[in-house]
């Protein structure tokens, strides 16, 4: 895909596995049917809702070359890059490129809590060493690290970095990035509770999480939004709100995974030191996931 707008609902996939710790590739196929049909407009692989952090340089490929090729140029492929070096994150870019990716998510450096000198020189390195288009991935609350607007000015001279995944979970940052840089940067929700908040103030889009498991009320509420048609997508919100919470738990991946696992896209197994869930939190999560099942508005 030679250009793409960061414009859309981009979910940010799992890895399914199998009972022996095997990526599922069938069932990453069936998920990934489920997302094209519903009407998505790219993914990302390899993100934290991905496990990122377990998942092999040889998983990671298979999972992007695979991509790819199944959706052959009609759909952008966006890489996560979280790396703890440089160095690092500079081969994973490079390798984005080889494997066919269309653009990367890159984070701020993982497993150091960087400064904000050394965050811009780590975005820069990533950037001058590939020409593919970079979604900054900003998330404080869970990273640490708070890219500013001061930092985003910096990187702004660089045309390729082009876009950022708003996950401060402060709603009036997304005005200030637009009073501050415009249509610099296009600034996607990162954030699956604050979704209609932030598309009504101007984000150019999701990188969301539920739609792993409900991808129809996922695009026909950002559908609605930009439409114009608040009262209509403020209903869905309002049932999918219980649901969306499950993206902000540090079990997130468990969560989610569970919810997929329910709506028949996807399977429970997480990979250690994750553990799945037992006892009396799974049937809580279950509830609140068939609650929100047997009164889903989209089917």
């Amino acid at each position: 895909m030679a250009s793409f707008q960061w414009k859309g609902v981009f979910p940010a996939l799992l890895t399914p596995f199998d009972a022996d710790d095997q990526v599922d590739l069938a069932m990453y196929d069936k998920n990934l049917d489920a997302q094209v049909e519903a009407g998505i407009h790219g993914i990302i692989i390899g993100g934290s809702l991905g496990e990122a952090s377990t998942l092999s340089l040889e998983e990671k490929e298979l999972l992007v070359r695979f991509s790819v090729k199944k959706l052959a140029g009609k759909l952008p492929v966006i890489m996560n890059i979280a790396e703890g070096s440089t160095r690092e994150a500079i081969q994973q870019a490079i390798f984005a490129k080889e494997w066919g990716a269309d653009g990367i998510m890159l984070l701020p450096p993982m497993r150091y809590k960087a400064d904000d000198r050394e965050v811009v020189e780590f975005f820069k390195a990533v950037a001058a060493n590939t020409e593919l288009p970079i979604m900054i991935y900003n998330n404080p609350v869970d990273y640490k690290i708070d890219v500013t607007l001061d930092m985003f000015e910096e990187l702004s001279s660089i045309p390729h970095i082009n876009a950022i995944k708003e996950s401060t979970r402060d709603v009036t940052n997304i005005t200030r990035l637009k009073n501050r840089f415009g249509d610099r940067y296009a600034v996607l929700c990162g954030v699956d509770p604050l979704t209609i908040e932030e598309l009504a103030l101007g984000a150019d889009g999701l990188v969301a999480g539920l739609v792993d498991a409900f991808p129809k009320e996922t695009v026909v509420m950002y559908t609605l939004v930009k439409e114009g048609k608040l009262a209509e997508a403020i209903k869905i919100y309002r049932w999918f709100m219980p649901l969306l919470e499950l993206d902000i738990h540090p079990k997130l991946v468990q969560y989610i995974k569970l919810a997929a696992a329910q709506t028949g896209i996807g399977t429970e197994h997480v990979r250690a030191p994750r553990l799945p869930l037992v006892g009396e939190e799974r049937e809580r999560i279950l509830k609140v996931i068939n609650d929100g099942i047997a009164t889903r508005p989209v089917r």
